[in-house]
């Protein structure tokens, strides 16, 4: 009788662990969006000081077509330039999803933008849309490819 009340025990705590759910890696949602919104701020701001600590080591920019390569690749030829000649730069209608995998995530970003130059009478506007790439190395997540891309937005619908 022992042996048969140890066996059952051993199948109850058999069972047990297996319906025991598997811990599940950390939901860091809301630190990937800080890091989107870090980059999102900087260029509202048209101050890039400090952004390249918001990329990882290796990383790749492709804006709108074109392979700019890495962010201080960037920074020097594309971006800061052109931040240097705008007068407001401000993101509307800002929505962002992010999916993660381990230590490895993906957000899609959308939004309105509107840039203001000093020698032009009428605003850009422009829609776009992002995809990014980061990683967690160390505890900290970064941007590992950031892939941006804008057209017009299109006319609205006139009712009759």
């Amino acid at each position: 009788m022992t042996r048969l009340w140890m066996g059952l025990v051993a199948l109850l705590l058999a069972g047990a662990a297996m319906a025991t759910p598997t811990p599940m890696p950390s939901d860091d949602t809301a630190a990937i969006k800080a890091v989107l919104a870090a980059y999102k701020t900087a260029l509202e701001r048209r101050d890039l000081t400090g952004v390249e600590a918001l990329f990882a080591q290796r990383n790749e920019v492709i804006e709108s077509g074109k392979v700019e390569g890495s962010y201080a690749d960037y920074v020097t030829h594309h971006i800061g330039p052109e931040l240097g000649h705008i007068q407001r730069f401000a993101f509307e209608d800002y929505a962002v999803t992010v999916e993660q995998e381990g230590d490895i995530a993906w957000a899609t970003e959308t939004y309105r933008y509107t840039i203001v130059l000093p020698d032009r009478a009428d605003p850009i506007v422009r829609q776009g849309a992002a995809t990014s790439v980061l990683q967690r190395k160390d505890g900290v997540w970064r941007i590992r490819a950031l892939h941006s891309s804008s057209r017009a937005p299109k006319p609205a619908a006139t009712t009759p």
